[in-house]
């Protein structure tokens, strides 16, 4: 199922609503989705405001490809190169201040890409209130009088009548405006400054609360009256008895507790309101859309507030409110807007075509082990349990190919090495096992290294150490990274360190997909863990690991990007029968759904221990020289502290069943979008590749 809602496939639209008629062209929807419902998140958008766009952009003869662009920038980039879309349909806020906004419209114009909505410059200016305010000043727009303060400096409470609002200079949706954002006292204000800033480092904006009621002036590239659609105002933001309005709190704006509707006003009123309007919108340069704040004093002036030069476009957003009051009925025709004033912007013609190389379809190789039989639990043949069933190899072919690519089947069987030479692919992607030893999985990439073919996730060395579960362990410790005390046994009889700890798990030390791992794996002392061992070492005919058995609670993460990968967010596994002691993730837990634990996506988490997964998992995964995709756990001690289990760089992929591909159903990736993101590194190597062969002459 596609997390983002009413984002079905490309249908046949209306041609009047068609931006450039007769066209078809692929559209690249960037875009931070919300994950956690915390303010962090506040000005991103929901899964169903992404999927009702894509919706709108697909009904319009549209292909759409969702990217989004949470993480680094250099895994956006690989993203755009590997799609090469005709235009970008930008609602990127990014994380970092200052400059956040303008991030995603400066990559586009370094690549070429035509895009929405207004460029890096605008989105610079607008996102800093004191900056737009000065520009609003000199072309004699009233303004709150108010100052900005960066870490370090003192509020000069001399400058300022009371009461004043406190709130971030780089933010919107209300974000850091809390209850207590008003302040009375001068004595209250260094510390609510204070307060403010820990969070948000980049500046506090401190102004005189001007009484009166909030408008929003929203503009529309194109449409009638000069793009203008009609003001808003919030029911409900009466003026109280000493004169001021309620404000508008991040409380207020996230539970709608006053929605927006059309404001009514006095024609001069009104007059007056536009002209300001029409005055910012050209000398900011804002494109696209937009969206204008200000405030409706008593006595009928108006003071600027904010521009937001990426309004939100959901279906509850004075954006869209205003939109519909203007003569635009719903989202499609919205959106149509904002394409054709883009195509208009950037010159693309009826058909799309742009003086720019479009990139050729590529011929991908799919390497795979077929999984031909099937263990029903762990006393069955679990020789072929990491393999992959026709299903899972179905889905990664049936996503290749719905992005033009072509698609060459290459099963990972002895005659590979003969094979390959003449299957006269581009690029591979990836995800075979091996056949036999602890470098299996390793044998494909050396292949593809050996004839110099680009692909698909982590190179040789990587895969070898990670397989090896206590190569890898040493390798993440040394790089500062907890691990539980472990030590191998090969033969059951090896002396036990004297101070190791009991109870212990017990595993084989080079097997994926909790092979090996049952409800018997934890140990109680010495005599059970030599018995397991032996075990072990005799049905895998490898080591056994051993490790002290941590108490806490099991994470696993994915990642997804190159020098600078993405985190999504963690899950939790959830052990529910707390009638055992010693709960594990067993090989009878990935066969089939059980009542005994449960998947968090995402995993709930407080602030602290959700950066301190990101980071360690960022640690890993460079440590153990991953890339395009890793999928890494974690379990806490008693202590609270983050430990390593293991790492995974060919996780599972079967739709709706694998870790990894319920993860990025959680941070708002369909299926085929997670094939993209994993295989788009991969193109650009490729794409690379092709370059440094024709500067070469080759």
């Amino acid at each position: 199922m596609c997390p983002y809602p009413d984002s079905p496939g490309i249908v046949g639209g209306d041609p009047a609503l068609i931006c450039c008629v007769g066209t078809l062209m692929l559209i690249a929807l960037t875009h931070n989705v919300v994950v956690r419902q915390i303010e962090e998140e506040a000005e991103f958008d929901r899964p169903e405001t992404i999927g009702q766009i894509a919706a709108a952009l697909n009904a319009l003869g549209h292909r759409v490809e969702l990217v989004e662009v949470t993480g680094p920038a250099t895994r956006t980039v690989s993203i755009l190169e590997s799609h090469s879309p005709d235009l970008v349909f930008n609602l990127a806020e990014g994380r970092v201040a200052r400059i956040r906004e303008a991030i995603f419209p400066g990559l586009c114009e370094q690549l070429g890409i035509p895009f929405t909505a207004s460029d890096a410059h605008t989105c610079t200016v607008a996102l800093d209130k004191t900056l737009t305010k000065l520009v609003a000043q000199e072309q004699g727009i009233p303004t709150a009088k108010g100052m900005l303060i960066l870490p370090g400096e003192k509020v000069n409470t001399a400058k300022l009548e009371y009461p004043v609002i406190v709130k971030p200079n780089f933010e919107g949706s209300s974000k850091g405006i809390h209850e207590d954002a008003v302040v009375f006292e001068p004595e209250q204000l260094h510390a609510k400054v204070a307060d403010l800033l820990t969070i948000y480092p980049a500046g506090v904006l401190v102004e005189e609360l001007v009484p009166g009621r909030d408008v929003s002036v929203c503009f529309l590239e194109g449409a009638h009256h000069e793009g203008l659609l009609p003001p808003v105002w919030y029911q409900g933001q009466q003026f109280e008895a000493e004169g001021f309005a309620h404000v508008l709190n991040y409380t207020k704006k996230m539970r709608v507790e006053l929605p927006p509707e059309v404001a009514q006003l006095p024609a001069g009123v009104m007059s007056e309101l536009r002209s300001y309007a029409k005055t910012l919108i050209g000398v900011l340069r804002l494109r696209g859309f937009a969206r204008l704040e200000f405030r409706l004093t008593p006595s009928g002036s108006w003071v600027l507030i904010e521009v937001d030069a990426l309004p939100s476009l959901d279906t509850q957003s004075d954006f869209l409110v205003a939109a519909i009051a203007g003569g635009y009925p719903d989202l499609q025709s919205v959106v149509a807007k904002i394409v054709s004033s883009a195509c208009a912007r950037f010159g693309i013609s009826s058909h799309g075509v742009r003086n720019r190389t479009k990139s050729a379809p590529l011929k991908v190789g799919l390497t795979f082990n077929l999984k031909r039989k099937k263990a029903k639990s762990s006393a069955d043949d679990d020789s072929q349990a990491e393999y992959d069933s026709r299903e899972t190899i179905n889905a990664i072919k049936n996503a290749i190919l719905s992005f033009g690519h072509q698609v060459v089947e290459l099963e990972a069987t002895v005659e590979l090495p003969t094979i390959l030479p003449v299957a006269n692919v581009d690029l591979v992607f990836n995800i075979a096992e091996g056949v036999r030893g602890r470098n299996r999985e390793s044998q494909v990439p050396a292949l593809l290294e050996l004839y110099d073919i680009p692909y698909v996730g982590s190179d040789a060395a990587a895969l070898s150490i990670t397989l090896d579960k206590a190569l890898a362990k040493k390798v993440v410790s040394q790089a500062g990274v907890s691990v539980a005390r472990y030590f191998v046994m090969t033969t059951g009889n090896e002396k036990v360190p004297k101070d190791f700890q009991f109870p212990a798990i017990v595993k084989p030390v080079a097997e994926g997909s909790s092979k090996g791992v049952t409800g018997t794996s934890v140990v109680p002392d010495e005599g059970a863990l030599r018995q397991l061992a032996k075990e072990i070492v005799g049905r895998y005919k490898q080591g056994a690991l051993v490790e002290e058995f941590l108490v806490g609670r099991e994470f696993t993460v994915g990642l997804l990007g190159e020098v600078r990968p993405k985190v999504l967010p963690p899950m939790e596994i959830v052990f529910l029968d707390q009638n055992k002691p010693f709960p594990v993730y067993t090989f009878e837990h990935k066969l089939a759904f059980s009542n005994e634990i449960r998947y968090d996506t995402p995993a709930v988490l407080d602030a602290p221990l959700h950066k301190e997964i990101e980071r360690v998992a960022k640690i890993c995964f460079h440590a153990l020289g991953c890339r395009d995709v890793a999928r890494i756990d974690f379990r806490m001690d008693a202590t609270g502290r983050v430990n390593f289990i293991e790492c995974n760089p060919l996780p599972g992929l079967t739709p709706e069943w694998s870790d990894l591909c319920l993860i990025a159903k959680s941070a708002g990736m369909d299926y085929r979008t997670l094939i993209a993101e994993i295989m788009a590194p991969a193109v650009r190597r490729f794409r690379e590749k092709q370059r440094d062969g024709r500067s070469a002459g080759l």
